[in-house]
């Protein structure tokens, strides 16, 4: 399931926050899962080489792209695979609908893949008749709730075992009121064997192409990906371009970095490297632009290309954590979706970079150091320049503007302020028109500014030399 509208951030958030528990629950679950990145990141002197390795390869991927990607369609082709094109979300799913109706598919398992998400196949498809199964088990349980994923690596993290128990009861048939996660677990698995068993086509994401080889690298723990494209004769690999990497020595890199960041492992339980079809079998990679190729002409924005969808951003992030990744309204949320998003579409998605604290902290954990902050913050410029600021925002940045403009107003009202934060009721602040206070608490007004203790201290030190 894709998202249906998109709405503004802060008002998202909002319905999330109104569940403090689970709000509090989702925060916790997000910063444990920070916690043991950092620990897998800690046990590897050679962490931050491996960062810069990984920017660099990156960096130099996409400013020689075109040449890349001629260098994998030629290489995979030699190997069987049969390579397409698709300029946009819409060209993709054609491709795919066509390959599946040629084979006469009624049903499709697919793996994780965020590009499909992006591109809404699973109601394309699903619209001209065929059933598509999504067998990641965070996956299956937004599936059969009819919602998106809220996060690109734990799609349920929003969603507690009571509530799957109670939703594999009515669809799956199991005990009612059991929460027990292995017991849970193995009633998907037994379901999802069945459509292991009868589906006709297989569907797969991709995680790292190489140019050098014409082969390709899905990364799950879960296995799904390998019996989803081992059983059916038909392999569908849908790719964005940015996905590619230059060597196979490359890889080694990546697949380094790639799960610790994400969830703290060494590496993925299964990193499965497809050369080619299986005997009998077709495979195809359905190579995406989709807006890629805008992002890559810009030069403020082009080094979000770099992302591996390793989902550290989210993890770390304390809007993120507090405010559940529907709150976004996009694919993709958190830091990276924030800068992709409004890429995209920057009507729909304009109040994203404006839910940014530009704490750093999302470019802190990128393993490949996008630098997301100064991202988020271009874009609140370029999204002024294009007249997608709100009122309210135009309104106050234009009256901070005009107070920083001028030492002598920008002292005047800090002093105004202050004694306006320890003399004024608290409703004259923290009221229903207040939306900034909602969900926030000033600190103590200081009794001095830093300029008159910074002056207070040289008076001393004059004194005392």
């Amino acid at each position: 399931m894709t998202q249906t509208h998109t709405a503004d951030h802060a008002e998202a958030a909002a319905k999330f926050l109104h569940n403090a528990s689970r709000a509090t629950w989702h925060d916790q679950s997000l910063w444990f899962v920070r916690a043991k990145r950092d620990k897998a990141a800690q046990s590897l002197p050679e962490w931050e080489a491996l960062r810069e390795r990984a920017s660099a390869i990156k960096m130099h991927t996409v400013t020689h792209l075109a040449d890349y990607l001629e260098q994998f369609a030629d290489r995979a082709a030699a190997r069987g695979i049969v390579v397409h094109w698709a300029p946009d979300a819409a060209a993709h799913n054609r491709i795919v609908l066509e390959i599946l109706q040629r084979h006469q598919v009624g049903r499709v398992v697919k793996s994780k893949s965020m590009l499909t998400e992006e591109c809404h196949l699973n109601p394309y498809l699903e619209q001209h008749g065929i059933e598509v199964i999504d067998t990641d088990l965070g996956e299956r349980i937004v599936q059969l709730r009819h919602e998106p994923p809220s996060h690109i690596v734990l799609p349920a993290i929003h969603i507690k075992k009571e509530e799957v128990g109670e939703l594999f009861h009515k669809h799956l048939g199991t005990e009612a009121g059991a929460s027990d996660p292995n017991y849970l677990t193995e009633a998907a698995r037994g379901h999802l064997r069945e459509m292991f068993l009868t589906a006709q086509a297989g569907i797969t994401g991709v995680n790292f192409a190489i140019a050098e080889t014409g082969g390709f690298v899905v990364c799950t723990n879960e296995g799904n990906a390998d019996l989803g494209t081992s059983l059916p004769k038909v392999h569908i690999a849908c790719m964005g371009i940015e996905k590619l990497i230059p060597r196979a020595a490359d890889l080694g890199v990546f697949l380094r970095l790639l799960a610790r960041s994400a969830t703290g492992q060494p590496i993925t339980t299964y990193s499965s490297h497809f050369h080619g079809p299986i005997a009998g079998g077709e495979m195809h990679v359905v190579l995406v632009d989709n807006g890629r190729s805008d992002i890559l002409g810009s030069d403020d924005f082009r080094r979000s290309l770099s992302c591996i969808r390793c989902g550290a951003c989210m993890n770390t992030c304390p809007v993120y954590r507090r405010s559940g990744g529907h709150s976004y309204s996009a694919t993709i949320p958190g830091p990276i979706g924030s800068i992709l998003s409004p890429l995209r579409d920057a009507a729909a998605h304009h109040s994203l970079p404006f839910a940014c604290t530009l704490c750093g902290s999302c470019t802190d954990v990128c393993p490949v150091k996008i630098d997301l902050h100064h991202e988020l913050f271009t874009m609140r410029s370029e999204l002024g320049r294009a007249g997608q600021i709100p009122w309210s925002k135009r309104w106050s940045m234009s009256l901070a503007s005009w107070a920083m403009q001028s030492a002598t107003r920008f002292n005047w009202l800090g002093g105004l302020a202050r004694t306006a934060l320890r003399w004024l009721p608290r409703f004259f602040i923290y009221n229903p028109l207040n939306a900034w206070g909602r969900h926030r608490e000033l600190p103590p007004a200081p009794a001095t500014t830093f300029r008159q203790q910074y002056a207070q201290r040289k008076r001393q030190q004059t004194k005392s030399s």
